[in-house]
């Protein structure tokens, strides 16, 4: 058996525990590393979620070509023919008709002459103003569209171009609802009823 002479023994355990303690670092060292790739590899897979998750189109694609932002060609054309717009379902589902789908139903219900007669001047007065309505409609938002266009909106203006496209909207929606409320002086109640039948809104 070798046997180092005393002085030489100290540098050889100081140089052995040097190494040991190397072989303990460096796994250390990796193992930080690899968890350092990790967790940047998790961010950058959270951050890619996020920024898909931010690039989800919007539902109003498209509409952005539109002439007037908020409304589609079919609601240009059913509010410049004087179409319902759906704007009298408060008195339509409550059992008060409207005369284009009593004209629609006459020989069902049935109409008489006269009947037939009053409710066809009851339409053409409705569609007469429905039309005068939502072309003014149709003006108050074109008029809302060009001032966000051109920018330099003031709250103030906005307010005021908001309330004349609410009040184009009521005087709207006011000519069809108040054409419904005439038709039940022209109607027997049975024939109110037979309406609603034929329109589905008995079951």
């Amino acid at each position: 058996m070798l046997v180092l002479p005393r002085l030489s023994q100290m540098p050889f355990l100081t140089a052995f525990a040097a190494l040991i303690l190397l072989g303990l670092t460096i796994p250390l060292t990796a193992h930080a590393q690899g968890n350092a790739h990790m967790h940047g590899t998790d961010n950058a897979q959270h951050g890619s979620n996020m920024a898909s998750d931010a690039s989800t189109p919007s539902p109003y694609v498209g509409q952005q070509h539109r002439p007037i932002k908020s409304l589609s060609a079919d609601d240009m054309a059913e509010l410049q023919k004087g179409g319902g717009w759906g704007l009298a379902k408060a008195a339509e589902l409550n059992g008060v008709p409207g005369p284009t789908h009593l004209l629609e139903l006459s020989d069902q219900i049935p109409l008489s002459a006269d009947q037939h007669a009053a409710i066809t001047a009851l339409y053409a007065d409705m569609k007469e103003n429905a039309i005068i309505a939502g072309n003014k409609l149709i003006e108050a938002e074109i008029a809302l569209d060009a001032a966000f266009r051109a920018g330099g909106l003031t709250a103030d203006e906005l307010e005021g171009l908001i309330n004349t496209i609410t009040q184009s909207l009521g005087r709207l929606r006011y000519v069809h609802l108040s054409t419904h409320l005439k038709t039940p002086e022209i109607l027997s109640p049975d024939q109110i009823a037979r309406y609603n039948s034929l329109r589905g809104y008995d079951g």
